[in-house]
């Protein structure tokens, strides 16, 4: 039977082949995607991690979708496989779902249902919260169970996901070798893998960190260590390949961020600074906005000229724009306030919210280009203010868990673990100022696990008191 299958497949591909159709080709990947599911769902997870930075968009033009293969029609298995299984055993650990990280995830992600419900395309944001909810499942619910099951998943997650996107590092980098290195080409050499040489930027900005970090883990070996550093150059030079001005400016805040954590500077001087800042900002406004309006650098070739037209608000056509999107999206939250005019329909309802002012040379009347450019503002405008607020909390409990794990955590590569997804999250909340990603596979697949090693290593590796760590801390290498 196994050779008469094997011949009538294989002389069925054939025909098929030569009709020009290949999907066939697939039925044995897919066998083995079924049978892990069913018996192996970790590495099935761990899979799709490697599979991430290799996955393209499929678009059905009569549905009216797209979905990236072949991972997101997996998490979509996956997301109802784990509502499932919550029905039947009516059970998910108490002390994930307590943790503060948790809380504003799912309430996030309520506000984002009810925000569905009273859309302005109600279609449209339903399929922009189910792609959002099978991110979530997969690798956070999922994902805290993963790190629970087995110490050392903490490592191959982080590992399978680089090695596979330095591979695309590479391909890329090799790619804009061919075009001299021009600005203009960081545009369109990160196609087909990324649709945006920012979203590129952001992705390698997220990870980078974590490498740098676990460089000056003692408990690794001297290849691994060489593999981290290695890893972390070639990301650097992802990310200054990129041109993307924002991942630059993220990994700067990282490095201030290393800096105030390794001096271990107490939380109210961070604050008093912070204070100091904005009340500076609010007393020379005027004067701050004349000097950015005095700033006429376009954007360039010369890194440190590209670097500078970041702050050109009179001349530079994507700052303008984003300006341009920002005024929209907070013209948009004005008008409704509470409930925002559904997930994802920015795009498609920002047009008339435009002023005639804030046109670019790369508007459209139809306001048919994009998001909002913001983690934060996005959100605002779809969801209303509790959906703005549960992002920033969400934000704020992620980075106030990294902080802690790395002052608490009872190994050091645990608290050097901690320290380099924190800087990673870093990164990715100050770029979130000017961009959104998390509708992306490459951004949430990292974003999204790298929150539940957090709270696993919070929830079952730190041992509280009088209380012992749930986890198994076996680290052989």
């Amino acid at each position: 039977m196994l050779y008469g299958f094997s011949l009538l497949f294989a002389a069925l591909n054939i025909f098929l082949v030569i009709n020009d159709f290949y999907w066939l080709l697939a039925l044995p990947f897919a066998l083995v995607m079924m049978l892990m599911f069913f018996f192996s769902l970790d590495k099935l997870i761990l899979l799709l991690v490697f599979l991430t930075p290799f996955t393209f968009k499929f678009r059905h033009e009569q549905l009216g979708f797209t979905i990236d293969v072949p991972t997101e029609p997996i998490m979509l298995a996956i997301m109802l496989l784990f509502f499932f299984r919550l029905l039947y055993d009516l059970d998910y650990d108490k002390r994930v779902l307590k943790h503060p990280v948790t809380i504003f995830l799912t309430l996030n992600l309520i506000w984002m249902f009810v925000t569905s419900v009273t859309s302005e395309m109600p279609l449209v944001s339903f399929k922009f919260f189910i792609s959002r909810l099978w991110f979530v499942v997969t690798f956070y619910f999922f994902g805290v169970l993963l790190f629970k099951e087995d110490y050392r998943n903490f490592q191959r997650y982080k590992w399978y996901f680089a090695a596979s996107l330095a591979i695309m590092v590479i391909w890329i980098t090799y790619q804009h070798y061919l075009d001299n290195f021009e600005r203009m080409a960081a545009l369109f050499n990160v196609a087909p893998f990324f649709n945006d040489h920012t979203a590129y930027g952001a992705v390698l900005a997220l990870v980078a960190p974590f490498f740098a970090v676990m460089f000056f883990n003692r408990d690794y070996s001297p290849l691994r260590r060489r593999a981290s550093l290695l890893l972390f150059l070639l990301f650097s030079t992802g990310i200054l390949l990129s041109f993307s001005r924002a991942s630059w400016l993220s990994m700067m805040v990282a490095f201030g961020g290393f800096v105030i954590l390794s001096l271990r500077i107490k939380f109210r001087w961070i604050l008093a600074g912070v204070v100091l800042v904005v009340a500076g900002f609010f007393t020379f406004q005027h004067e701050i906005y004349m000097t950015l309006e005095r700033n006429t650098q376009e954007s360039s070739a010369d890194f440190s000229e590209h670097l500078r037209s970041v702050t050109n608000i009179t001349s530079d056509a994507s700052n303008l724009e984003r300006i341009n999107r920002w005024r929209s999206a907070i013209r948009m939250y004005e008008e409704r306030p509470i409930v925002g005019w559904g997930p994802g329909t920015y795009q498609f309802v920002y047009a008339p919210f435009q002023l005639s002012e804030d046109y670019t040379i790369i508007s459209t009347h139809f306001g048919d280009v994009g998001n909002a450019h913001s983690e934060y503002l996005g959100p605002l405008a779809e969801s209303g203010l509790p959906g703005m607020l549960t992002m920033v909390g969400l934000a704020l409990s992620v980075l106030a868990t990294g902080v802690r794990l790395y002052k608490k955590a009872p190994t050091r590569e645990m608290r050097l673990m901690a320290l380099g997804i924190t800087l990673g999250f870093i990164t990715y909340f100050t770029h979130g100022l000017l961009n959104n990603f998390l509708d992306t596979d490459k951004a949430s697949v990292p974003f999204w696990g790298m929150m539940a090693m957090l709270v696993a290593m919070d929830v079952f590796y730190t041992p509280k008191p009088n209380k012992k760590p749930a986890g198994n801390l076996n680290t052989d290498r």
